[in-house]
């Protein structure tokens, strides 16, 4: 929207050649992320409020469940979930007032979340609702996530001005593609990132602002990825597929580091709010299609290095515990408990620790991910 002020300052009237500054991605990128940040700011003590008020709040695990956890998180129960409307609201917002709204990529990101958020919105409402930890069966959220891989692949195969790239597998490291198409194995290869992102984003949501702000780092990330992507001249010099639709991209990605980082102002620990299913799994789809958009699959991987820990801590302790079921009769753990955060925490570590610690990572992780741009 703000976009068309610039394209007003062209007409040649004196007074408005100072809009010619909207015309700049960074620019606008960064009046995302600031609005982003004072809508959550502003909005924030309402919306926690209005979740009080419909009496959305946060079902905790029992005892019987998580033992010893319980002890550390019973106290948690009460407190106000689905803050991921917040978040959403913000982002999108943000990006209807700072981006072009003739990008469809733009469009496609504003899809994902909102098609995550109300899947997210639908387990956090079961659980709720029940009063326990129980929501959307897995089988009904992989399929809900499916389908919006599946309209991603569409909006990139069915295109012929992308369907050559969107093919190609590129690796960090290397500047020519591993795998110059993929035919339709890009299809599932699409899902494994928008379905692996979104699970594992949601897996990190576990402590108060854990999530919120390994999605600051990594937004941020992926901003300067996709910017980098969407100019002919930075992608030609560092050797990256370039997109000429990815630098609209990262005034979305700002806005949702914005966004992160004003919802953390409530979802500090101790937390004031969660953002619940209905932020995390939408958080995760939209990194997995940036991802996807600027064809930096799996750097996504090492931007986002605390996710897959997460993730994967949950991947090994549910294979070993099957394993060792069969073998033996009794199930072996490799960790006190998944996802790996629980696990220090109960080695004894302070949740506030424990989440510093993890966001430190997130940072290392990220500054890795974009070294990798000079390592081609």
């Amino acid at each position: 929207m703000m976009y068309y002020l610039y394209k007003l300052s062209e007409s040649g009237t004196e007074w408005l050649h100072g809009f010619n500054v909207f015309q700049y991605i960074t620019f606008r990128a960064m009046a995302a992320a600031m609005t982003s940040f004072l809508l959550c700011i502003l909005l924030g003590h309402w919306v926690i409020r209005r979740l009080i008020s419909l009496k959305l709040g946060q079902p905790i695990r029992t005892a019987d469940e998580v033992h010893k956890l319980f002890e550390l998180h019973g106290k948690k129960a009460g407190t106000p979930t689905m803050g991921g409307v917040l978040i959403h609201g913000a982002v999108i917002v943000s990006t209807l007032l700072w981006a072009r709204p003739d990008n469809m990529a733009v469009w496609l990101l504003v899809f994902t979340i909102v098609a995550c958020g109300a899947l997210g919105f639908w387990d956090d409402w079961l659980k709720v609702s029940k009063k326990n930890s129980g929501g959307i069966s897995e089988r009904t959220k992989l399929f809900g996530q499916i389908a919006v891989a599946g309209v991603v692949a569409a909006f990139f195969l069915l295109n012929p001005a992308t369907e050559i790239q969107a093919r190609a597998l590129y690796v960090p490291f290397y500047k020519a593609p591993v795998i110059e198409n993929l035919g339709w194995w890009s299809v599932v290869f699409f899902g494994l990132v928008i379905v692996g992102t979104s699970n594992a984003v949601n897996l990190t949501d576990g402590l108060d602002g854990l999530a919120a702000g390994c999605t600051a780092t990594s937004a941020l990330a992926f901003g300067v990825l996709s910017y980098a992507s969407g100019n002919v001249k930075i992608a030609q010099y560092l050797q990256i597929p370039y997109y000429p639709f990815a630098g609209e991209l990262s005034i979305v990605c700002l806005a949702l580091a914005g966004a992160s980082i004003g919802f953390l102002w409530f979802n500090a620990h101790p937390a004031q709010m969660f953002m619940g299913d209905t932020g995390s799994l939408a958080i995760g789809g939209l990194l997995g299609v940036v991802a996807i958009c600027c064809k930096q699959e799996l750097l996504l991987v090492l931007v986002g290095g605390v996710f897959v820990i997460e993730a994967t801590s949950v991947l090994i302790q549910r294979i070993v515990f099957k394993v060792t079921k069969r073998l033996y009769g009794e199930g072996r753990r490799v960790f006190k408990m998944a996802p790996i955060h629980h696990h220090f925490e109960l080695k004894g570590w302070p949740e506030n620790v424990v989440i510093v610690r993890f966001w430190i990572l997130s940072v290392l992780f990220a500054l890795l991910g974009l070294a990798t741009l000079k390592l081609r």
